[in-house]
């Protein structure tokens, strides 16, 4: 199922905390929502699942609005927080979750039995889940959100507290889902959105600052191309020469500490200057070493459009 938001805004008091962003998902998308604490993405969650009302705008859900109340069914929910019943064996909860989403009652021991091997919670199936670790909690969370099978999964911080290889587990699990599902993905793990999501969308005081892929993104906030070219069997000076005549070259640097044999190559706009460094490189029969692309890390991307 898509999604569709439209002008959605949400103030509290005299604080906008989510301000005039229309975006969609499509299915079969893994999008990852990005920010610093109190941009606004808990509270555009929120609205998407009709949690909260917003101020203005819409949400549409194939369509129809969530608002009506028919869209949520279709919805499965992680929240930040990942509230649960500490009482309850974990079995029993997830039932009760099953029952409450409205799945045949027939259907819920096996619906029970799948989350709870999807989620990786065996052999803690009959714990309490107030004797559970926080990883282990923060599983029951998932296997509730997506109980009744939902088109949709929104997921806020689902990582959080798991080890490095409940991590690796969890995100694989997203990406199986997300072939089938549209995912919106809230996290502040960096590297985790670049191995997982489609697409990263960035918000700040409440606006959209970036929608695009990690690579478009990259891109952007780069400009011209910068390579790194490592070349032996060859005079530095003559090197550097034949370099900046290259037509699709900008400029050329001996890279810091390289002893002659390194060289920062900056491509003019919208030029690429890979193919023609390597065939010059075979024309000089120079041994071409390295030819590496300098890429802007997303952390220095997120710092950029978030730190004003």
């Amino acid at each position: 199922m898509d999604i569709k938001i439209q002008h959605l805004t949400k103030s509290y008091g005299f604080q906008k905390a989510v301000d005039d962003i229309s975006f969609s998902v499509s299915t079969g998308e893994i999008l990852g929502f990005l920010g610093p604490n109190g941009a606004g993405k808990t509270t555009t969650m929120k609205m998407i699942t009709n949690y909260i009302p917003m101020d203005t705008g819409e949400v549409l859900i194939d369509g129809r609005s969530v608002q009506t109340g028919e869209m949520q069914r279709h919805i499965g929910y992680l929240p930040e927080n990942n509230p649960l019943y500490p009482e309850m064996p974990v079995m029993d909860y997830l039932a009760f979750c099953a029952a409450l989403q409205r799945v045949p009652k027939a259907d819920i021991p096996q619906r029970v039995r799948e989350m709870v091997r999807v989620c990786g919670l065996d052999i803690e199936k009959h714990k309490k889940i107030g004797e559970l670790s926080k990883g282990y909690r923060q599983r029951v969370g998932l296997a509730q959100a997506m109980i009744h099978d939902p088109a949709i999964l929104i997921l806020d911080e689902p990582t959080t507290g798991l080890d490095p290889n409940q991590i690796v587990e969890i995100r694989e699990l997203i990406r199986q889902l997300g072939r089938q599902k549209t995912v919106i993905l809230s996290t502040h793990i960096l590297p985790e959105v670049e191995v997982t999501c489609d697409r990263i969308l960035i918000i700040n005081r409440g606006k959209i600052v970036a929608d695009g892929t990690a690579e478009t993104l990259r891109a952007q906030a780069q400009g011209q191309q910068v390579l790194h070219a490592r070349i032996e069997d060859g005079e530095p000076g003559e090197i550097l020469q034949a370099l900046q005549a290259l037509p699709s070259v900008a400029l050329v640097d001996f890279l810091d500490g390289a002893a002659g044999s390194g060289f920062l190559i900056e491509s003019r706009p919208n030029q690429s200057s890979n193919r023609a460094v390597f065939q010059l490189c075979v024309q000089r029969k120079w041994t071409l070493c390295e030819l590496i692309p300098f890429e802007t890390r997303l952390e220095d991307i997120f710092r950029n459009l978030t730190m004003n």
